[in-house]
Protein backbone atom coordinates (compact mmCIF):
# COMPACT_ATOMS: atom_id res chain seq x y z
CA UNK A 1 0.00 0.00 0.00
CA UNK A 2 1.70 3.39 -0.61
CA UNK A 3 1.86 5.62 2.13
CA UNK A 4 0.27 9.06 1.74
CA UNK A 5 1.83 12.13 3.38
CA UNK A 6 -0.03 14.95 5.42
CA UNK A 7 2.08 17.72 6.69
CA UNK A 8 0.40 20.01 9.48
CA UNK A 9 1.04 23.49 10.51
CA UNK A 10 0.25 24.07 14.40
CA UNK A 11 2.05 26.79 16.02
CA UNK A 12 1.70 25.29 19.65
CA UNK A 13 1.95 21.66 18.99
CA UNK A 14 4.56 19.72 21.26
CA UNK A 15 6.28 15.91 20.97
CA UNK A 16 4.80 13.45 22.31
CA UNK A 17 4.77 13.04 26.49
CA UNK A 18 5.57 16.88 26.76
CA UNK A 19 3.06 19.25 28.47
CA UNK A 20 0.56 21.23 26.13
CA UNK A 21 -1.39 20.62 23.26
CA UNK A 22 -0.88 16.46 22.20
CA UNK A 23 -4.08 17.03 20.01
CA UNK A 24 -2.52 16.31 16.76
CA UNK A 25 0.43 14.22 17.41
CA UNK A 26 -2.47 11.31 19.04
CA UNK A 27 -4.33 11.78 15.78
CA UNK A 28 -1.74 11.71 13.39
CA UNK A 29 0.67 8.47 15.22
CA UNK A 30 -2.55 6.81 14.91
CA UNK A 31 -3.29 6.95 10.64
CA UNK A 32 -2.63 3.64 9.32
CA UNK A 33 -0.94 4.02 5.56
CA UNK A 34 0.16 7.90 6.54
CA UNK A 35 3.38 9.76 7.69
CA UNK A 36 2.99 13.11 8.97
CA UNK A 37 5.43 15.77 9.76
CA UNK A 38 3.90 18.45 12.44
CA UNK A 39 5.36 21.76 12.02
CA UNK A 40 5.26 23.67 15.51
CA UNK A 41 6.88 26.90 17.55
CA UNK A 42 10.76 25.51 18.76
CA UNK A 43 9.74 26.84 22.24
CA UNK A 44 7.41 24.96 24.29
CA UNK A 45 4.55 27.61 25.14
CA UNK A 46 3.78 26.05 28.11
CA UNK A 47 7.17 25.67 29.72
CA UNK A 48 8.80 27.47 27.88
CA UNK A 49 11.57 25.43 27.26
CA UNK A 50 13.36 24.81 24.17
CA UNK A 51 11.59 21.57 21.51
CA UNK A 52 13.94 19.79 19.48
CA UNK A 53 13.26 17.95 16.44
CA UNK A 54 11.65 14.35 16.26
CA UNK A 55 10.56 12.36 13.68
CA UNK A 56 7.28 13.52 12.58
CA UNK A 57 8.03 16.90 14.99
CA UNK A 58 10.04 19.84 13.23
CA UNK A 59 10.27 22.92 15.24
CA UNK A 60 10.84 26.64 13.64
CA UNK A 61 12.24 29.88 15.58
CA UNK A 62 9.39 32.11 16.92
CA UNK A 63 10.36 35.35 18.68
CA UNK A 64 9.85 35.75 22.02
CA UNK A 65 6.87 37.76 24.25
CA UNK A 66 5.73 37.69 27.45
CA UNK A 67 2.20 38.95 28.17
CA UNK A 68 -0.89 39.79 25.22
CA UNK A 69 0.44 43.22 23.50
CA UNK A 70 2.57 43.66 20.48
CA UNK A 71 5.15 40.67 21.54
CA UNK A 72 2.75 38.28 21.02
CA UNK A 73 1.09 39.56 17.61
CA UNK A 74 5.02 39.10 16.37
CA UNK A 75 5.15 35.46 17.76
CA UNK A 76 2.45 34.78 15.77
CA UNK A 77 3.59 36.64 12.62
CA UNK A 78 7.11 34.82 13.03
CA UNK A 79 5.87 31.37 12.83
CA UNK A 80 3.53 32.07 9.93
CA UNK A 81 6.65 32.98 8.18
CA UNK A 82 8.99 30.62 9.38
CA UNK A 83 6.69 27.49 9.23
CA UNK A 84 5.73 28.97 5.43
CA UNK A 85 9.45 28.19 5.02
CA UNK A 86 9.76 25.44 6.70
CA UNK A 87 6.68 23.82 4.47
CA UNK A 88 7.68 24.77 1.46
CA UNK A 89 11.29 22.79 2.37
CA UNK A 90 9.51 19.70 3.32
CA UNK A 91 8.65 16.84 0.72
CA UNK A 92 5.51 17.52 -1.14
CA UNK A 93 2.82 16.76 0.77
CA UNK A 94 -0.71 14.82 -0.37
CA UNK A 95 -2.66 17.11 2.20
CA UNK A 96 -1.77 20.28 4.12
CA UNK A 97 -3.59 20.61 7.69
CA UNK A 98 -3.48 23.85 9.26
CA UNK A 99 -4.36 24.51 12.80
CA UNK A 100 -5.76 27.75 14.44
CA UNK A 101 -6.43 29.81 16.98
CA UNK A 102 -4.34 32.48 15.38
CA UNK A 103 -5.15 33.15 11.80
CA UNK A 104 -1.34 33.09 10.63
CA UNK A 105 -1.20 29.42 11.26
CA UNK A 106 -3.57 29.02 8.57
CA UNK A 107 -2.75 31.17 5.95
CA UNK A 108 0.44 29.85 6.31
CA UNK A 109 -0.72 26.38 5.27
CA UNK A 110 -3.02 28.08 2.51
CA UNK A 111 0.31 29.25 0.97
CA UNK A 112 2.57 26.23 1.25
CA UNK A 113 -0.64 24.42 -0.12
CA UNK A 114 -1.10 26.22 -3.02
CA UNK A 115 2.32 26.14 -4.04
CA UNK A 116 2.46 22.66 -3.50
CA UNK A 117 -1.14 22.29 -5.67
CA UNK A 118 -2.14 20.01 -2.62
CA UNK A 119 -5.49 20.24 -1.05
CA UNK A 120 -6.03 22.22 2.23
CA UNK A 121 -7.66 21.50 5.16
CA UNK A 122 -8.29 24.53 7.52
CA UNK A 123 -8.89 23.44 11.51
CA UNK A 124 -10.65 26.04 13.38
CA UNK A 125 -9.79 25.69 17.15
CA UNK A 126 -11.81 29.44 17.85
CA UNK A 127 -13.55 31.37 15.96
CA UNK A 128 -11.51 33.84 15.24
CA UNK A 129 -11.67 36.82 15.41
CA UNK A 130 -15.12 36.74 16.76
CA UNK A 131 -13.82 35.40 20.44
CA UNK A 132 -11.43 38.52 20.54
CA UNK A 133 -14.42 40.84 20.92
CA UNK A 134 -16.40 38.64 23.28
CA UNK A 135 -13.05 38.49 25.35
CA UNK A 136 -13.33 42.55 24.59
CA UNK A 137 -9.93 42.78 23.23
CA UNK A 138 -11.06 43.61 19.95
CA UNK A 139 -13.73 46.36 18.90
CA UNK A 140 -16.13 45.02 15.88
CA UNK A 141 -14.97 48.78 14.03
CA UNK A 142 -11.40 48.07 14.23
CA UNK A 143 -9.14 48.18 11.60
CA UNK A 144 -7.55 45.08 13.03
CA UNK A 145 -11.00 43.20 13.60
CA UNK A 146 -11.83 43.84 9.87
CA UNK A 147 -8.79 42.80 8.75
CA UNK A 148 -8.80 39.42 10.52
CA UNK A 149 -12.68 38.60 9.92
CA UNK A 150 -11.62 39.40 5.42
CA UNK A 151 -8.90 36.67 6.35
CA UNK A 152 -11.07 34.60 8.01
CA UNK A 153 -13.77 34.66 5.10
CA UNK A 154 -10.29 34.08 2.44
CA UNK A 155 -8.98 31.04 4.25
CA UNK A 156 -12.55 29.55 4.17
CA UNK A 157 -13.32 30.22 0.49
CA UNK A 158 -9.60 28.37 -0.57
CA UNK A 159 -9.86 25.66 2.04
CA UNK A 160 -11.06 22.14 0.58
CA UNK A 161 -12.68 21.38 4.35
CA UNK A 162 -12.88 23.17 7.58
CA UNK A 163 -12.63 20.77 10.22
CA UNK A 164 -14.27 21.86 13.59
CA UNK A 165 -14.12 20.88 16.89
CA UNK A 166 -16.94 21.97 18.32
CA UNK A 167 -20.98 21.43 17.01
CA UNK A 168 -21.86 24.62 17.77
CA UNK A 169 -19.61 26.55 15.64
CA UNK A 170 -21.01 25.20 12.51
CA UNK A 171 -23.97 28.10 11.90
CA UNK A 172 -20.94 30.25 12.54
CA UNK A 173 -18.87 28.98 9.98
CA UNK A 174 -21.91 28.63 7.24
CA UNK A 175 -23.21 31.90 7.76
CA UNK A 176 -18.76 33.06 6.02
CA UNK A 177 -20.24 31.30 3.34
CA UNK A 178 -19.02 27.68 3.83
CA UNK A 179 -21.22 24.71 2.16
CA UNK A 180 -22.23 22.54 4.71
CA UNK A 181 -21.08 19.63 3.26
CA UNK A 182 -17.16 21.12 3.36
CA UNK A 183 -17.20 21.24 7.58
CA UNK A 184 -15.98 17.94 9.38
CA UNK A 185 -16.79 17.58 13.03
CA UNK A 186 -13.84 16.02 14.57
CA UNK A 187 -13.73 17.04 18.34
CA UNK A 188 -10.81 16.54 20.92
CA UNK A 189 -10.91 13.39 22.94
CA UNK A 190 -9.31 10.66 25.10
CA UNK A 191 -8.84 7.06 25.69
CA UNK A 192 -9.01 5.68 28.74
CA UNK A 193 -6.29 3.26 27.79
CA UNK A 194 -4.25 6.21 27.87
CA UNK A 195 -5.10 6.83 31.63
CA UNK A 196 -3.53 3.85 33.66
CA UNK A 197 -1.57 5.03 36.88
CA UNK A 198 2.10 3.98 37.33
CA UNK A 199 1.19 3.10 40.89
CA UNK A 200 -1.48 2.69 43.70
CA UNK A 201 -3.56 6.06 44.65
CA UNK A 202 -1.87 6.65 48.19
CA UNK A 203 1.70 6.47 46.63
CA UNK A 204 0.16 8.97 44.03
CA UNK A 205 -1.34 10.75 46.77
CA UNK A 206 2.16 11.36 48.87
CA UNK A 207 3.82 12.07 46.26
CA UNK A 208 1.84 15.08 44.98
CA UNK A 209 1.41 16.73 48.73
CA UNK A 210 -3.04 15.33 48.57
CA UNK A 211 -4.06 15.44 52.04
CA UNK A 212 -7.70 16.24 52.06
CA UNK A 213 -10.30 16.28 49.41
CA UNK A 214 -8.35 17.66 46.45
CA UNK A 215 -9.68 19.09 43.05
CA UNK A 216 -6.80 20.07 40.12
CA UNK A 217 -7.36 22.25 37.24
CA UNK A 218 -4.86 21.20 34.75
CA UNK A 219 -4.24 23.39 31.81
CA UNK A 220 -3.42 26.85 30.65
CA UNK A 221 -3.73 29.86 33.15
CA UNK A 222 -4.75 32.54 30.28
CA UNK A 223 -7.39 35.23 30.06
CA UNK A 224 -9.84 32.53 28.45
CA UNK A 225 -9.36 30.07 30.93
CA UNK A 226 -11.34 32.52 33.77
CA UNK A 227 -9.34 31.21 37.12
CA UNK A 228 -10.05 34.21 39.13
CA UNK A 229 -13.74 32.27 39.03
CA UNK A 230 -11.93 29.09 40.96
CA UNK A 231 -9.86 31.46 43.46
CA UNK A 232 -13.07 32.76 44.21
CA UNK A 233 -14.99 29.70 44.80
CA UNK A 234 -11.72 28.16 46.59
CA UNK A 235 -12.15 30.68 48.95
CA UNK A 236 -15.88 30.04 49.67
CA UNK A 237 -15.25 26.57 50.05
CA UNK A 238 -12.58 25.85 52.46
CA UNK A 239 -13.31 22.58 52.81
CA UNK A 240 -11.32 21.24 49.55
CA UNK A 241 -8.25 21.79 48.37
CA UNK A 242 -7.54 23.15 44.80
CA UNK A 243 -4.36 22.71 42.98
CA UNK A 244 -3.85 24.82 39.97
CA UNK A 245 -1.53 22.40 37.29
CA UNK A 246 0.07 24.54 34.22
CA UNK A 247 1.54 28.00 32.90
CA UNK A 248 0.02 30.86 30.74
CA UNK A 249 0.32 34.39 31.05
CA UNK A 250 -2.00 34.99 33.87
CA UNK A 251 0.10 32.70 36.61
CA UNK A 252 2.12 34.90 38.70
CA UNK A 253 -0.66 37.11 39.09
CA UNK A 254 -3.39 34.57 40.06
CA UNK A 255 -0.47 33.33 42.40
CA UNK A 256 -0.03 36.69 44.18
CA UNK A 257 -4.28 36.95 44.12
CA UNK A 258 -4.19 33.37 45.72
CA UNK A 259 -1.34 34.38 48.60
CA UNK A 260 -4.67 34.58 51.05
CA UNK A 261 -6.25 31.56 50.47
CA UNK A 262 -4.60 28.52 52.13
CA UNK A 263 -6.44 26.04 50.31
CA UNK A 264 -5.18 27.14 46.91
CA UNK A 265 -1.83 25.70 45.68
CA UNK A 266 -0.15 26.01 41.91
CA UNK A 267 2.35 23.70 40.43
CA UNK A 268 4.49 23.39 37.58
CA UNK A 269 2.86 21.70 34.43
CA UNK A 270 3.56 17.88 33.86
CA UNK A 271 4.46 16.02 31.10
CA UNK A 272 1.26 14.33 29.36
CA UNK A 273 3.10 11.12 30.49
CA UNK A 274 2.75 11.92 34.08
CA UNK A 275 -1.12 13.38 33.66
CA UNK A 276 -2.72 10.10 34.47
CA UNK A 277 -0.96 9.74 37.68
CA UNK A 278 -1.81 13.27 38.73
CA UNK A 279 -5.65 12.63 37.58
CA UNK A 280 -5.47 9.50 39.75
CA UNK A 281 -4.53 11.34 42.70
CA UNK A 282 -6.97 13.80 43.09
CA UNK A 283 -10.54 13.49 44.03
CA UNK A 284 -12.31 16.10 41.18
CA UNK A 285 -11.12 17.74 38.01
CA UNK A 286 -12.08 21.34 37.81
CA UNK A 287 -12.90 22.92 34.15
CA UNK A 288 -13.33 26.80 33.84
CA UNK A 289 -13.83 29.40 31.10
CA UNK A 290 -14.25 33.01 31.63
CA UNK A 291 -17.84 34.64 30.99
CA UNK A 292 -18.04 34.45 27.77
CA UNK A 293 -21.14 33.84 25.60
CA UNK A 294 -19.39 32.18 22.52
CA UNK A 295 -17.81 29.32 24.61
CA UNK A 296 -21.06 27.58 25.50
CA UNK A 297 -21.19 26.75 21.97
CA UNK A 298 -17.31 26.95 20.57
CA UNK A 299 -14.93 24.76 22.80
CA UNK A 300 -13.65 21.16 22.81
CA UNK A 301 -11.89 21.34 26.03
CA UNK A 302 -9.01 18.55 26.29
CA UNK A 303 -8.95 18.45 29.92
CA UNK A 304 -12.73 17.54 30.04
CA UNK A 305 -12.16 14.46 28.04
CA UNK A 306 -9.31 13.87 29.90
CA UNK A 307 -10.68 13.72 32.75
CA UNK A 308 -13.67 11.21 31.84
CA UNK A 309 -11.06 9.14 30.35
CA UNK A 310 -9.07 9.22 34.01
CA UNK A 311 -12.36 8.83 36.03
CA UNK A 312 -12.44 11.07 37.75
CA UNK A 313 -15.52 13.27 38.44
CA UNK A 314 -16.09 16.61 36.76
CA UNK A 315 -16.92 20.67 38.06
CA UNK A 316 -17.81 22.71 35.14
CA UNK A 317 -18.87 26.52 35.00
CA UNK A 318 -19.56 26.03 31.71
CA UNK A 319 -23.18 25.21 30.68
CA UNK A 320 -24.17 24.91 27.03
CA UNK A 321 -22.23 22.39 25.00
CA UNK A 322 -19.66 21.16 27.39
CA UNK A 323 -21.77 21.61 30.49
CA UNK A 324 -24.82 19.08 28.63
CA UNK A 325 -22.28 16.79 27.76
CA UNK A 326 -21.19 15.99 31.46
CA UNK A 327 -24.90 16.16 32.59
CA UNK A 328 -25.77 14.16 30.05
CA UNK A 329 -22.77 11.27 30.97
CA UNK A 330 -23.53 11.83 34.64
CA UNK A 331 -20.06 12.64 34.90
CA UNK A 332 -20.29 15.19 37.22
CA UNK A 333 -21.65 18.99 38.24
CA UNK A 334 -22.63 21.89 35.92
CA UNK A 335 -23.10 25.57 37.48
CA UNK A 336 -23.32 28.75 35.93
CA UNK A 337 -19.96 30.59 34.95
CA UNK A 338 -19.93 32.80 38.57
CA UNK A 339 -21.38 30.29 40.23
CA UNK A 340 -18.81 27.63 40.63
CA UNK A 341 -18.30 27.67 44.21
CA UNK A 342 -21.94 25.69 44.90
CA UNK A 343 -19.84 23.06 42.64
CA UNK A 344 -17.44 22.33 44.60
CA UNK A 345 -19.44 22.11 47.94
CA UNK A 346 -21.20 19.08 45.84
CA UNK A 347 -18.04 17.33 45.34
CA UNK A 348 -17.25 18.04 49.28
CA UNK A 349 -20.67 16.47 50.56
CA UNK A 350 -20.29 13.63 47.66
CA UNK A 351 -19.59 10.63 49.44
CA UNK A 352 -16.67 8.55 47.67
CA UNK A 353 -19.03 5.96 46.36
CA UNK A 354 -20.95 9.03 44.55
CA UNK A 355 -17.23 10.07 43.38
CA UNK A 356 -16.61 6.65 41.78
CA UNK A 357 -20.19 6.53 40.11
CA UNK A 358 -19.67 9.97 38.35
CA UNK A 359 -15.91 8.82 37.56
CA UNK A 360 -16.78 5.84 36.22
CA UNK A 361 -20.05 6.95 34.06
CA UNK A 362 -17.30 10.03 32.22
CA UNK A 363 -14.86 6.75 31.72
CA UNK A 364 -18.00 4.85 30.04
CA UNK A 365 -18.81 7.86 27.98
CA UNK A 366 -15.60 8.82 26.85
CA UNK A 367 -14.23 4.99 25.22
CA UNK A 368 -17.48 4.12 23.91
CA UNK A 369 -18.53 7.97 22.21
CA UNK A 370 -14.91 10.25 21.56
CA UNK A 371 -11.91 7.79 21.88
CA UNK A 372 -8.88 9.45 20.49
CA UNK A 373 -8.96 5.68 18.04
CA UNK A 374 -12.52 6.70 16.88
CA UNK A 375 -11.63 10.68 15.98
CA UNK A 376 -8.22 9.33 13.73
CA UNK A 377 -10.93 7.05 12.07
CA UNK A 378 -12.88 10.38 11.06
CA UNK A 379 -9.76 11.95 10.30
CA UNK A 380 -8.87 8.95 8.06
CA UNK A 381 -11.71 9.23 6.27
CA UNK A 382 -11.56 12.87 5.42
CA UNK A 383 -8.08 12.55 4.10
CA UNK A 384 -8.47 10.00 1.81
CA UNK A 385 -11.46 11.78 0.74
CA UNK A 386 -9.10 14.54 -0.41
CA UNK A 387 -6.74 12.30 -2.00
CA UNK A 388 -8.51 9.53 -3.56
CA UNK A 389 -12.26 10.70 -3.71
CA UNK A 390 -15.19 9.99 -2.05
CA UNK A 391 -15.74 6.85 -3.77
CA UNK A 392 -12.62 5.31 -2.20
CA UNK A 393 -12.56 6.89 1.46
CA UNK A 394 -14.77 4.36 2.89
CA UNK A 395 -12.69 1.85 1.95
Amino acid sequence: MTRRSVLVLNHFAVPPGHPGGTRHVELFSRLPGWTHVIIASRRNMITGRPQLPEPGFHPVAVTPYRGNGLGRVLNWASYGLTATVAGLRQPRPDVVYASSPHLLAGLSGCVVAALRRTPFVLEVRDLWPRVLVEMGTLSETSTAYRALERLERFLYRRADRVVILAAGVRPAIESKGVPPERIVFIPNAADPDDFVPSGDRDELRRRYGFTRRTAVYAGAHGPANGLDLLLTAARAVPEIDVVLVGSGVEKARLRAAARDIPTVRFLDPVPKTEIPDLLHAADVGVHVLADVELFRAGVSPNKVFDYMAAGLPIVTNSPGIVGDLVLGADAGSVTPPGHLAHGLAQMVQASPDELAKMGAAGRRWIRDNQSRTAMSGALGRLLATLVDGPDDAGR
